[in-house]
Parts: C-alpha cells; sequence; structure tokens
C-alpha cells in the first residue's frame, strides 16, 4: 500500500512511531506546532481512515496507535521524491545529497561503507 503524508500527518506519525500509543492529549503535547485539540483528532482520524493509525478505546477517549511501520514510510516517501524530482533515478538523488549537504567526515566514511556492502566488496576504496 503506497504510504502518503501530509507534513501535518508527518509530525502525528512522527509522534506515534516515537512515543508508541497516545492520547489526543498526549499527541498534542510532543507536538512541536501548538495545534488545537481538535486539529489533532482531526489528523488522527484522517490518519485513521487511510489506514496508517488505529486506536483503542480507554476510558472515554481513544489510544491512538502506529499501523504502518515507519521504515515503509521513509520506503514510500524516498521511491516518492526520487520519481517525482530525480527521474526515478536513485543515484541523482545520491548525487545531489552528497553534492549539496555538508558531510562530516565520519558521515562520508559510513555512506562509503554502505556502498561498499551493497557493492559486495570488503573494503571501501
Amino acid at each position: 500500500m503506497p504510504i502518503s503524508l501530509t507534513d501535518r500527518e508527518a509530525d502525528v506519525m512522527q509522534v506515534l512511531w516515537d512515543q508508541g500509543p497516545c492520547l489526543v492529549a498526549e499527541v498534542r503535547e510532543h507536538l512541536s506546532d501548538k495545534l488545537a485539540y481538535t486539529t489533532v483528532l482531526t489528523v488522527l482520524r484522517v490518519l485513521e481512515s487511510k489506514g496508517y493509525v488505529g486506536h483503542q478505546e480507554e476510558g472515554r477517549g481513544h489510544r491512538y496507535f502506529a499501523s504502518v511501520k515507519q521504515k515503509a514510510a521513509r520506503r514510500n516517501a524516498i521511491q516518492h521524491l526520487t520519481d517525482k524530482l530525480f527521474k526515478g533515478s536513485a543515484e541523482l538523488l545520491f548525487s545531489h545529497m552528497v553534492a549539496e549537504q555538508k558531510l562530516s567526515p565520519e558521515q562520508i566514511e559510513r555512506m562509503r561503507r554502505l556502498l561498499a556492502e551493497r557493492s559486495g566488496e570488503d573494503e571501501p576504496r
């Protein structure tokens, strides 16, 4: 199932991934934007209608939980970005990230190791 999140939906999902199941008020507390309770509830209901969130009744409220894994959402977002802005080329995306980001020597070394692992080499060159 393709996963498509708006920025606000992604913020709410991040809270659920980081904190685990939450009441609406708890989600609201962990958001960087101060949103109205009803706004957070509406976002959660939209996410639930999309199948990304579920809930369990708890007293008079609902405890919401993520129904999709963060890794799956990331994979979908990167694929969408790659398809839309980089002509479907992971190489173009990678080249852009390396050229445009200020990477530390440690980050570059981790990237080299990952590339070496993916290519089946023992040691990066």
